[in-house]
């Protein structure tokens, strides 16, 4: 299986090949899908094997394929700012040739 099998936005495929992925990893291959679906996924793997990409992939598939002008349409919580921090990274990077904007938050942290 390669990522073009999966049913992603064309601007998001064109961003994984650029970060130079081609096949998923088997939580992508089997999460993608299913959040795509609109089914609830919990997941549990070791670090490293590409869990961010499982959600945000569809997540962001999903953003970029509905309309909406809600100020916050997608929340992701993490238990640390490490995280937290990885999540907008992968975001960022997945989500490049998108007309989304993201942020990440941290507590104990000023806005701006």
């Amino acid at each position: 299986m390669s990522f073009n099998d999966l049913p992603l936005a064309s601007a998001l495929l064109d961003a994984v090949q650029q970060e130079g992925y081609t096949e998923p990893t088997p939580v992508q291959a089997q999460a993608i899908p299913t959040i795509l679906e609109g089914h609830d996924v919990l997941a549990g793997a070791q670090t490293g094997t590409g869990k961010t990409a499982a959600f945000t992939l569809p997540m962001l598939h999903l953003l970029q394929s509905r309309s909406s002008q809600a100020p916050v349409r997608a929340l992701v919580l993490t238990p640390t700012r490490e995280l937290a921090a990885q999540v907008q990274e992968s975001v960022e990077t997945y989500g490049k040739h998108l007309d989304l904007t993201s942020t990440v938050v941290f507590g104990g942290v000023g806005l701006n």
